[in-house]
């Protein structure tokens, strides 16, 4: 009772994504199920018992997942506490764990340019043109992997090149779209019509059966794309978000105009990526200057 109360809060006041309040979902469940093996509810919890739960869960998760974690029973504990529903909170004690700093990793701008401008990687059907468009949105836009799940058909003007996007905390920015994505965008727009889909669904991105992208089939593309011209072991969406902001920094973008672009609430979140552009600076200078 007490998730599901927490759970409308989040979504309706909170207004946090689908993919957050599933994951404060597995959370909470997961936390439950501990709590239930030690006979316990969320009122009689003390920090103790988190901090139980917490070298259960380092036996077979990393300082960042556990974080995670810790952020998602932080909230609940919050919202139980503002609530009136629990006089306590036993993550008052608790310290979050301490996390190796970790740099964005980015894909190089002649690899993807290899990749995305060479046509022997994209098949001709429906599915290769699909493919080809989801990966030059999310190198071309900087955008998540729900923000492109949500990209709605109505939410393109091809007339101003723009595409309007719902982020997190459903706050919609503009970004502007290159003229290749305007042209890839209408070739996909007239073979979806060509393949008479029967689909009621308005979203951008559809499955070969005419059904909504999901999360694991963006997972596919990218994965299956990325892997003829890299060998790193990650090669997630997010990676080509990574790639985005860096080669905009790299080629003399203004740090706030990346922020705008990338949907970041703070400029602290898009200063990350300054530190591979001044690498590049410190290689060019070893390069190229005689005291180097």
């Amino acid at each position: 009772m007490f998730i599901t109360r927490f759970c409308h809060h989040i979504e309706y006041e909170k207004r946090f994504s689908k993919h957050t309040i599933s994951a404060y979902l597995q959370d909470l469940a997961q936390f439950e199920s501990f709590l239930s093996s030690r006979d316990l509810d969320f009122g009689l919890v003390g920090h103790h018992d988190i901090r139980a739960w917490l070298v259960d869960l380092m036996a077979n998760s990393g300082p960042r997942t556990v974080n995670r974690k810790l952020s998602s029973l932080r909230a609940f504990y919050k919202f139980l506490n503002r609530e009136g529903l629990s006089s306590v909170n036993p993550l008052i004690q608790i310290k979050a764990l301490k996390t190796p700093k970790r740099l964005p990793v980015a894909l190089h701008q002649n690899d993807l340019n290899k990749l995305l401008d060479q046509g022997d990687y994209f098949s001709s059907d429906f599915g290769g043109l699909r493919d080809k468009l989801v990966i030059e949105l999310l190198f071309g836009t900087g955008i998540r992997l729900s923000e492109l799940l949500g990209i709605r058909e109505k939410d393109i003007n091809l007339y101003e090149e723009t595409i309007l996007v719902c982020g997190k905390r459903n706050k919609q920015r503009l970004i502007p779209l290159n003229m290749i994505l305007v042209e890839l965008i209408k070739r996909y727009q007239k073979e979806k019509q060509n393949q008479d889909l029967n689909c009621s669904s308005d979203m951008l991105i559809l499955t070969e059966k005419g059904k909504e992208a999901y999360p694991g089939l963006i997972y596919r593309i990218v994965t299956k794309h990325l892997s003829y011209i890299t060998s790193r072991e990650k090669k997630s969406p997010h990676i080509l978000r990574h790639s985005f902001a860096t080669n905009l920094l790299d080629n003399g973008a203004d740090l706030n105009a990346v922020k705008e672009l990338l949907g970041h609430s703070s400029l602290a979140s898009t200063q990350v990526y300054t530190h591979n552009s001044v690498e590049k600076l410190k290689t060019i200078y070893k390069q190229a200057h005689p005291k180097a």
